[in-house]
């Protein structure tokens, strides 16, 4: 497939670009900085431009099968995750891309059934104060997704390790995955590319966990 990755550079970002290339895929890295994205690959280009202009990112996305956005979120740096995912809709609309996997959190969504006691009545709601500006933003960029057209995968992990990839995690579709509290980010970028090519997965939410 020929794919779109936003926030190329991050972590998760980074692996969505190694195993798509790895997997024969034609990437497409929309980057700020291009010298945080090294990686020379012959299936590879880079697309220097910001997310703050809709507009802008319509060559970066016009051709592709699909968009895949591991955009970092807080309301305290302007709802990056809100704005820019906005703005990526707008580009797909324009060029007529569907299919789109986005990456959020799982505080976000409910505590699932099956959930620890101290996760649920603890754990949970006191990272959620901590970092609600991030959760704010996600959850805006949520609505503003399954408001949209598009042929959308929300993919929900757990805290994010630095681990090798896996292929050992479990997937809930419809829900976060309960006692599921760690993800490695590759094993989620996996599964963010895994999503692309199962119909079961569009228009749906989906958590992931170890």
């Amino acid at each position: 497939m020929k794919l779109t990755v936003f926030g190329a550079t991050g972590g998760t970002g980074r692996h969505i670009v190694d195993q798509a290339l790895e997997a024969g895929h034609h990437v497409t890295a929309v980057v700020r900085n291009p010298q945080r994205m090294p990686v020379s690959h012959p299936r590879l280009e880079r697309v220097t431009v910001g997310i703050a202009d809709a507009d802008a990112l319509v060559p970066a996305v016009r051709g592709r099968d699909a968009v895949l956005s591991a955009l970092a979120a807080s309301t305290k740096n302007g709802s990056i995750a809100t704005t820019g995912v906005r703005n990526i809709l707008h580009a797909m609309a324009t060029v007529e891309v569907r299919r789109f996997v986005v990456v959020s959190a799982v505080p976000v969504g409910p505590v699932p059934e099956g959930e620890t006691f101290v996760m649920r009545a603890v754990v949970t709601p006191i990272i959620s104060r901590v970092f609600r500006d991030v959760y704010t933003d996600l959850a805006q960029m949520e609505t503003g997704i399954r408001n949209s057209s598009a042929e959308w995968t929300i993919v929900r992990p757990p805290r994010l390790l630095d681990t090798p990839a896996t292929g050992d995690y479990r997937v809930s579709i419809g829900s976060n995955v309960p006692r599921g509290h760690r993800i490695g980010r590759a094993d989620l970028a996996h599964a963010m590319l895994s999503s692309l090519e199962n119909i079961d997965t569009v228009r749906q939410i989906i958590g992931v966990a170890d």
